[in-house]
């Protein structure tokens, strides 16, 4: 058996808003909630599970998620729907951008527990750069 990621845990202020954040702007489904956990699936099979933790014991994390140029259109549209700050760079210097960085799109946001979210079309290293 290859090594392949299964789940990870994600902390949150708010399991629940963090998850169904995250759901709604990918356009994944939130799972039942498993003990303290409120899971959201991705399609390559990986579980990211929400936990609520206190504040005091949050620190940011990076969450990158590659989608197809559909899903990025779709989700895009989310997070301008929903007035989110956006920005074309992980420093967040470029306001009100997206990025075209290995032939691709890209995007980061925040998610309400402070986590800085990617969206991106094309993986690092794609030699369409």
């Amino acid at each position: 058996m290859s090594v392949e990621l299964n789940h990870t845990i994600i902390s949150a202020r708010d399991n629940r808003a963090s998850a169904e954040f995250l759901a709604h702007i990918l356009g994944l489904e939130v799972g039942p909630e498993w003990g303290p956990f409120i899971p959201v699936a991705t399609s390559n099979g990986v579980t990211l599970d929400f936990a609520t933790v206190d504040p005091d014991h949050l620190t940011m994390q990076h969450y990158a998620f590659l989608v197809s140029e559909d899903e990025f259109d779709a989700s895009f549209a989310r997070i301008k729907e929903a007035g989110l700050t956006f920005w074309a760079d992980p420093r967040q210097q470029h306001p009100g951008e997206i990025n075209h960085h290995h032939g691709g799109r890209g995007v980061y946001f925040l998610d309400p527990a402070g986590h800085a979210l990617e969206i991106l079309t094309q993986p690092y290293g794609n030699s369409a750069a």
